[in-house]
């Protein structure tokens, strides 16, 4: 029977990997989307734990130390920096006793500030009223195979916007927040606005940071992207994120453009 989720539980603190994180420049990699959803839950638990769960996360950066080679994951969370209402956490995840992921994430005290509120995006179009975007028609891979996607209509190279949801979990047996449901699709943003089809140039992030004003919830993720290629080999994909209630927060993602052969 064909697991239905990103990860099993291999023991304290170690996943392994199911078909469904294969990474889109490799299928025998990692995608990064999945990890960083699996960090974000092992954080998550953590806090539950050993710190403050009140704390609501406002920032999350994740910065890729290497190929991320199919494998079981092993993690281990720390407090960096305490705090009454702003502490630091960090996650590693390792591969083969190796490191290859470091997120940072700032947690803060909630405050009541809705008498000041104010969003300056506009929201997306609801993901019901769109139609189905083909994502296997410009990525390959098992994680891109385990999404669905709604487009939005005004598509151009290095412009776009869209939705994806899964039915897949993110680990097997494992209660999961929805803060980590949500991160485990975030990392697709630099494949929504393609300025180049995949093939002739390879344009992998080396990073992926997150500021949220609001926590998210639901299956769905929204992405409203721009992608910008430099003329010495930098790139940025830069994205405002939504929920079904609108905006969110923002991505960005450092890019390392180069030819494929």
């Amino acid at each position: 029977m064909t697991v239905r989720s990103y990860f099993t539980v291999a023991g304290p603190d170690r996943y392994l990997p199911t078909g469904h994180t294969g990474g889109a420049w490799s299928d025998e990699d990692l995608h990064l989307s999945p990890v960083a959803g699996l960090m974000v839950h092992h954080l998550e638990r953590w806090r539950a734990a050993h710190g403050d769960a009140d704390k609501t996360v406002g920032r999350i950066s994740f910065d890729v130390l290497g190929r991320l080679p199919r494998g079981e994951v092993s993690l281990v969370t720390e407090l960096v920096r305490p705090g009454r209402t702003i502490e630091l956490l960090q996650t590693t995840a390792s591969l083969g006793g190796r490191p290859v992921i470091v997120a940072r994430a700032w947690a803060l005290s909630p405050v009541d500030t809705s008498a000041v509120a104010a969003v300056e995006e506009h929201s997306l179009p609801a993901p019901d009223s769109l139609p189905d975007a083909a994502l296997e028609e410009v990525w390959p891979g098992g994680y891109i195979r385990s999404v669905r996607g709604r487009i939005v209509a005004g598509h151009r190279p290095g412009r776009d916007a869209a939705w994806l949801t899964t039915d897949v979990d993110l680990v097997d047996g494992e209660e999961v927040g929805p803060l980590a449901t949500y991160m485990m699709l975030v990392d697709t943003a630099n494949g929504i606005a393609t300025r180049t089809r995949p093939g002739s140039w390879m344009y992998p992030n080396v990073d992926l940071t997150v500021h949220l004003f609001r926590q998210p919830t639901g299956r769905w993720v929204g992405f409203d992207t721009m992608v910008t290629f430099g003329q010495a080999g930098h790139g940025l994909t830069s994205t405002v994120l939504h929920d079904e209630h609108g905006p969110v927060g923002r991505a960005e993602q450092l890019l390392t453009v180069r030819p494929a052969h």
